[in-house]
């Protein structure tokens, strides 16, 4: 029988669509098996892994990090024009992301309660230092290209772009976007819309995953997206690029009744 190939971290964050912050706080709890080669060093068998999680080859399964699948309707590529014409359908939004139309339905009320503490933090930040500027929350159609129509849950406008702002849309990329996870959107907001937002140039793009608490800040250096910051379930969060921005993820996290 030959021997499993084992992999790193990065590698099985890679197969599996999650963050690399993710795979060492689960290595960390004891969820997902591991090899220890030295103090700092550790290599993971895909299978047994996935096994664990109970999860497919494909990164899908039945486990508690699989993402639910959201609706694709992928008949014809479709535009800003046709998005406009889509009938409002009371708990799901669209997006159009490549040309294809997704339509999910609305998110939980954990990720409202963290959108809307994360809304509060930035408008106070943003606020004294850009006047002219603005945060702005879901929903909002931000038009990226004639086929990508994207909703994301807080962007920030700088007052020096105001000419991006619309009455009916944002034309153009945002400064700062930031995007909460929820079950449908994992690979989403990971891959996808992340290619897209690093294709259109938009400087500064947040994955907050309220499930496994992290917090990661990317930004565009030689026009591709470097992990500039990043947090975990507790400690304060900063980044290199917004001086004296800084919060508690604790209080970020928090979930009514709990210390």
């Amino acid at each position: 029988m030959s021997e499993r190939r084992l992999v790193t971290a990065q590698e099985l964050a890679n197969m599996l669509q999650l963050s690399v912050e993710t795979i060492w706080r689960y290595t960390r709890n004891e969820r997902i098996p591991y090899v220890r080669l030295s103090n700092r060093q550790y290599r993971y068998d895909p299978d047994r892994v996935m096994y664990r999680l109970g999860m497919s080859a494909g990164g899908q399964g039945a486990g508690s990090v699989r993402e639910a699948r959201p609706e694709y309707m992928t008949d014809k590529v479709y535009t800003y024009e046709d998005y406009l014409q889509l009938p409002d359908e009371e708990g799901y939004h669209y997006e159009v992301l490549d040309g294809m139309l997704i339509r999910e339905p609305a998110p939980y009320v954990h990720h409202q309660r963290i959108l809307g503490r994360l809304l509060r933090l930035l408008a106070d930040y943003f606020a004294p230092r850009d006047p002219a500027g603005e945060v702005f929350v879901a929903p909002v159609d931000v038009t990226l290209s004639d086929t990508d129509v994207v909703q994301p849950d807080l962007i920030y406008i700088p007052g020096a772009c105001s000419e991006i702002m619309e009455e009916a849309r944002i034309d153009g990329a945002p400064h700062l976007v930031v995007e909460i996870l929820s079950k449908w959107t994992r690979s989403k907001d990971r891959v996808r819309k992340r290619n897209i937002y690093e294709r259109v140039q938009v400087p500064h793009y947040w994955v907050v995953d309220p499930e496994d608490e992290t917090i990661e800040a990317y930004a565009l250096r030689d026009d591709a997206y470097v992990l500039r910051s990043s947090g975990l379930s507790e400690g304060e969060f900063v980044h290199p690029d917004f001086p004296e921005l800084a919060f508690d993820l604790v209080a970020l996290w928090r979930r009514p009744g709990t210390a």
